[in-house]
């Protein structure tokens, strides 16, 4: 089989397997089987279930907390590089470790970068992301990244809900640059709002950088976890007058607290995809969106050698 036919394999870890089958489904084949032996003592060992000699190998799965998950996609890597796999694409909705990008104290490591060091060491021939916490980090791999961004996803819903009066919020100014695109692309207008911390998802004080009064604002940021910047954000946004305030995030950490203070807060919705699962619905503000359709696609313009630039709206 000639390099441009050859076949292709979809497999995934297992807590991102409702993600996967809904890529698989718009990828237009099914999930290969895995077989998973556990050990008394919580050791794990995922089986190909079936041969990939000579094919394309797409190991889907998000590397959120706990570290097994990590841990199962990279013995899968290194399963199909031992059952020798041509090619072997990691595909990973939500890249684990993003925020240890630099080492920002003495002593402190840069988790990023291990992990990218660790997929590679695996046996990954190429990655595969959405919205990673600092673009940068494509620069931690000697191999091919494909970055994709859910502004493909949330441009289109703010479209079709036809919002007047738009107004693009950062809720930090590391995201200044993200929001200046979006605005730039719906001919909004831009704020910032900034945040003082004395230790992690701690915020001291917050200020806001422009106008937001008769506006509907969009805080548009890179994941959610404890959600108080945003919730912060929303509370000072709708003190300087504004009509509204959504947020649009592309990862839904949601730790902590998370659910209770978005539903407490002034945010009238929270958009998410489903790069990572989300653990309940105790809010009712929560709208996730699917990133599987464009993971679908890239997946088969990657396997097909076709270009991928059109889908960066971004």
């Amino acid at each position: 089989m000639s390099e441009n036919h050859q076949a292709s394999y979809l497999f995934s870890t297992r807590t991102s397997v409702v993600l996967s089958n809904k890529i698989a489904e718009y990828y237009g084949q099914s999930l290969g089987k895995i077989n998973f032996q556990t050990f008394s003592d919580g050791e794990f060992e995922p089986i190909l279930d079936e041969s990939v000699r000579g094919g394309r190998v797409f190991l889907i799965g998000s590397t959120f907390p706990p570290a097994d998950n990590l841990l199962e996609l990279l013995l899968m890597i290194d399963a199909a590089k031992r059952a020798s796999a041509k090619n072997v694409t990691v595909v990973l909705p939500y890249f684990g470790l993003a925020r240890q990008d630099r080492k920002d104290q003495p002593r402190a490591p840069i988790g990023a970068k291990l992990v990218a060091n660790l997929l590679t060491a695996a046996g990954a021939t190429r990655v595969m992301t959405m919205d990673l916490h600092a673009d940068q980090i494509q620069g931690f791999f000697e191999i091919p990244v494909d970055h994709l961004y859910a502004s493909t996803i949330f441009i289109d819903y703010i479209l079709k809900n036809n919002i007047l009066d738009l107004t693009i919020a950062s809720p930090d100014m590391g995201g200044a640059k993200r929001a200046k695109n979006y605005a730039g692309h719906l001919g909004a207008e831009v704020v910032i709002a900034y945040k003082e911390r004395k230790k992690a998802n701690a915020i001291e004080d917050m200020f806001l950088i422009g106008e937001v009064k008769d506006r509907n604002v969009i805080l548009i940021d890179d994941m959610i976890d404890t959600a108080g910047t945003l919730c912060k954000a929303a509370e000072i946004i709708m003190e300087k007058g504004a009509k509204s305030v959504r947020a649009m995030a592309t990862h839904p950490v949601l730790s902590g607290n998370a659910y209770e203070n978005i539903e407490n807060s002034r945010l009238l919705e929270v958009i998410v995809t489903d790069s990572i699962p989300i653990k309940n619905h105790l809010s009712s503000k929560i709208k996730v969106l699917s990133c599987a359709p464009l993971f679908a696609d890239v997946m088969k313009m990657v396997h097909e050698h076709k270009s991928i630039s059109d889908k960066f709206i971004i």
